[in-house]
């Protein structure tokens, strides 16, 4: 399945723990800690601090206050940090929700 044709089932925003659940049309299933959220943002200060230190600071007590659609783009991410300015496009979290170590696949009604 290319890129294009990828889309969000459901995406659970899990306001107790600041987890973010993403469930995607090739049945992949991700979880998102806030912090690794935070770490992954590629709004242009988030950029120009990895290009000027090598990486992004995030205290691990940084927490996902809210989600907010940005249209059928992805999603705008705000932090309990006053972080709000990345957009994470849905193939991005798409990207990033390979990336991670346990991928969980969630069968597909036929």
């Amino acid at each position: 399945m290319d890129q294009v044709s990828l889309y969000p089932l459901d995406v659970m925003h899990h306001q107790a723990s600041g987890r973010l659940d993403v469930l995607w049309s090739d049945g992949l299933l991700a979880q998102f800690g806030s912090v690794e959220l935070r770490r992954a943002c590629r709004c242009a200060a988030c950029v120009q601090q990895r290009r000027t230190s090598g990486a992004l600071t995030v205290s691990v007590d940084t927490r996902l206050a809210s989600i907010l659609a940005v249209g059928e783009m992805g999603l705008q991410l705000v932090f309990e940090d006053g972080h709000n300015r990345g957009i994470y496009p849905w193939a991005y979290l798409h990207q990033l929700s390979l990336a991670q170590p346990s991928k969980t696949r969630h069968e597909q009604p036929v």
